[in-house]
C-alpha cells in the first residue's frame, strides 16, 4: 500500500489575531438572539442541549481510557446480524468496511461520539474509529499533523487507501486543514463536519489562547483555508444549526469555497453538543456514506447528490 506524502503548509501565521467586532454587529447579534428565544424549537433545543451537556460531563472521564475503536478480526457470518447491518454488507461490502474516523472538538474527547458511533455500527459500518488529542497545548496545524498520523495508521491496519472522517466543532476544522492544506484529500473520501467554524466564530474573542485566535473570523488560519484548493478529491458534508451558541454567526459553520464540493445541511434549534447525537444526523451521515461512489456520485437513483448548494 502506498504512503501518500503530506504537502507542508504554505506558510505559518504567527499573528492569528483579526480586527475587533463592530458595535453595530454586536447590536444586530443581540437582536437576533432575543428573537430566537421566542422560538419553541430553540427553547426545546436548549433544554436538550443542557441534558446532553450533563451526560457528556459524566462520560468524559470514560472517553479518556476507552473507545479507541480498534475493531476485532472480521467475521464473515451474516445470520447473527440485524437486518440493517446485514443489508449494507450484502449490498455494498466496500461501503460497509470503509473506515470512519471520528475527531472530537474543544474541551472534549471521543466520548462525545458514543451515540453516533453506536448508530453507525448498527447501520452496518464495521470499522469505526475514534481518536483523542490534546486541545490545551496545541493549535489547528499541529493537531492536523497528529490526525495525519492517525489516518495513516488506520489505512495500514485496514488496507483501505481512503477513509471517511467525521469531525465535531474544532475536529472538523482540523480535518479540513489536513485535507486541503496537507494533501489529506488523497486519503479522505468524505469529510463530514458538525458545527465547525469554517469561517470562524466571534465566540472565540472571549478566549485569549492561540487556538481561539485561530478560530476568529479573518485570522491567519481562516485566510489560509480560504485559499484555492484546486483538484481537492475529498467530498464535504457540513451540518450546521441556527441555534448553535458556540458558532456565531451560525452560518459560518457552512462550507463556502469555490474549489470544494460540499453539501451544507441546516438544522433548526439544535445545540452545539447535540449535533453528534441527533437521529437525523446519524441517519443522514449513514445514508451519505452508504450511497457515495468513489467519485462522489450516488450509487442509487433518488439519493441526494453532493453539490455546492445548500
Amino acid at each position: 500500500m502506498a504512503t501518500w506524502p503530506l504537502r507542508p503548509p504554505v506558510e505559518t501565521h504567527p499573528d492569528e489575531t483579526s480586527g475587533p467586532v463592530s458595535a453595530l454587529a454586536c447590536v444586530r447579534a443581540a437582536a437576533r438572539g432575543v428573537a430566537a428565544l421566542a422560538d419553541p424549537a430553540v427553547l426545546a433545543g436548549a433544554a436538550v442541549e443542557a441534558v446532553w451537556l450533563g451526560a457528556h460531563v459524566a462520560t468524559w472521564p470514560v472517553g479518556l481510557v476507552t473507545g479507541a475503536g480498534r475493531p476485532p478480526e472480521p467475521s464473515y457470518r451474516l445470520e447473527h446480524l440485524p437486518p440493517v447491518q446485514r443489508g449494507l454488507l450484502v449490498s455494498d461490502v466496500e461501503a460497509a468496511g470503509t473506515p470512519i474516523l471520528l475527531v472530537h472538538g474543544v474541551v472534549s474527547n471521543r466520548s462525545i461520539f458514543t451515540l453516533l458511533r453506536r448508530g453507525l455500527t448498527r447501520r452496518g459500518f464495521s470499522n469505526v474509529f475514534a481518536m483523542n488529542y490534546s486541545t490545551v497545548a496545541t493549535d489547528v496545524r499541529t493537531a492536523s499533523l497528529r490526525l495525519a498520523e492517525e489516518v495513516e495508521q488506520i489505512a495500514a491496519e485496514t488496507g483501505f487507501e481512503r477513509i471517511h472522517v467525521i469531525g465535531h466543532s474544532l475536529g472538523g476544522l482540523i480535518a479540513r486543514y489536513y485535507v486541503t492544506r496537507l494533501g489529506g484529500d488523497a486519503r479522505v473520501h468524505t469529510l463530514v463536519t458538525l458545527g465547525t467554524p469554517h469561517e470562524g466564530t466571534r465566540v472565540a474573542y472571549a478566549v485569549p489562547t492561540r487556538l481561539a485566535r485561530q478560530m476568529r473570523p479573518g485570522s491567519g488560519l481562516m485566510r489560509e483555508l480560504a485559499r484555492p484548493a484546486h483538484g481537492c478529491r475529498t467530498r464535504f458534508i457540513s451540518y450546521w444549526s441556527d441555534a448553535d451558541a458556540a458558532i456565531f454567526p451560525q452560518r459560518s459553520a457552512a462550507i463556502r469555497h469555490r474549489d470544494l464540493t460540499a453539501r451544507n445541511v441546516r438544522l433548526h434549534g439544535a445545540g452545539h453538543l447535540t449535533l453528534p447525537m441527533l437521529g437525523d444526523v446519524v441517519h443522514g451521515i449513514s445514508a451519505a456514506l452508504a450511497q457515495l461512489d468513489a467519485d462522489g456520485t450516488t450509487v442509487r437513483s433518488g439519493a441526494t447528490p453532493l453539490s455546492r448548494r445548500d
